[in-house]
């Protein structure tokens, strides 16, 4: 598949929560997570954010995440990256499931886009 989701989470949980949510109306669309630090702390990681872009299998990623430093580090691993990733300032759970939802039945990219600008965090 060519489009594929990120979630950046501070806490490994909320991760693999929202991972396991979508996958519920996305079973094609690859996911992958960066949440939490490596000993279990909260918190997020330029490193694991890379390394959830390079294993997930598509070439344009719908980035999502739940607080301002994750923001910081998503956009540091965005420069560092070759595939196209959009990030997005909305509510994480309703826009990743969204996003994935549509990503499931091939919506065009500027339609999701339209679907997730009332879910913007201001």
């Amino acid at each position: 598949m060519r489009n594929g989701v990120v979630i950046v989470s501070h806490v490994k949980e909320i991760g693999e929560g929202v991972d396991r949510l979508i996958k519920e109306v996305a079973k094609d669309v690859p996911i992958t997570v960066a949440a939490g630090l490596d000993q279990g702390e909260v918190g997020t990681s330029f490193e694991k954010i890379m390394d959830a872009f390079e294993k997930n299998s598509a070439e344009t990623l719908f980035a999502f995440y739940d607080l301002g430093s994750a923001k910081m580090n998503l956009e540091m691993a965005i420069d560092m990256t070759e595939k196209e990733v959009l990030l997005f300032d909305t509510a994480l759970v309703e826009s990743a499931y969204t996003a994935a939802a549509l990503l499931q039945v091939d919506t065009p990219i500027d339609a999701i886009k339209e679907q997730l600008a009332p879910l913007k965090i201001k």
